[in-house]
Parts: structure tokens; sequence; C-alpha cells
């Protein structure tokens, strides 16, 4: 838990320990959370599949092709996180109706 203090008159806290969060509101720090990912699994045996013409074929993997999802992780959380703060923003004006 992060600590309030006085500062040039505005209540603050003495650091960002919580993220910016505290009991579920928003302190007035920035927002920060921590984000992990399990590596991306690549199938290892053959799939029977169908390609855009209806015809029957046989993909054979090999390799990761994805070794690293960070180019497309990042924005993905950050739309995501945005979404879940403005459902919240919504839902506490929906409470005060």
């Amino acid at each position: 838990m992060d600590s309030f203090a006085c500062k040039d008159g505005k209540v603050t806290t003495m650091s960002n320990h919580s993220g910016g969060i505290q009991g579920g509101i928003s302190n007035g720090a920035p927002i920060t959370f921590k984000v992990a990912f399990k590596p991306v699994a690549t199938l290892m045996r053959d799939i029977n599949t169908i390609d855009r013409n209806g015809n029957e074929v046989t993909l054979h993997p090999h390799g990761r092709h994805d070794p690293c999802v960070v180019p497309r992780a990042v924005p993905i959380v950050e739309a995501m996180a945005a979404l879940v703060i403005l459902d919240n923003m919504l839902l506490a004006r929906v409470s005060r109706i």
C-alpha cells in the first residue's frame, strides 16, 4: 500500500507501488501492471484442412513460426486495458442514475 502525503497543496502518494489503483479506484498516479504470455505453441504433427478453393490439403508444420509475440502483444494489451477502464467508467456512470 502506498502512503498518502501532501505535496505542494495536493494529496498524492509517496510511491506508486500499487500501480495507480487502490481499492479498485485510481489514485491519480500512472496506472501500471505486468503482463505475461506463455510461449506460442506450434503443433508438430500433420494437420488436415482445406484451402480457400475447398481442396483437401495437409499442412506439414516445422519449427516455431512465431517465437516472439511482443510486436503484436503490445497493442492488444493497450487496447484491452483501455476497454476495461472504459467499461468501468461506464458502469460507474450507470450506477449513479
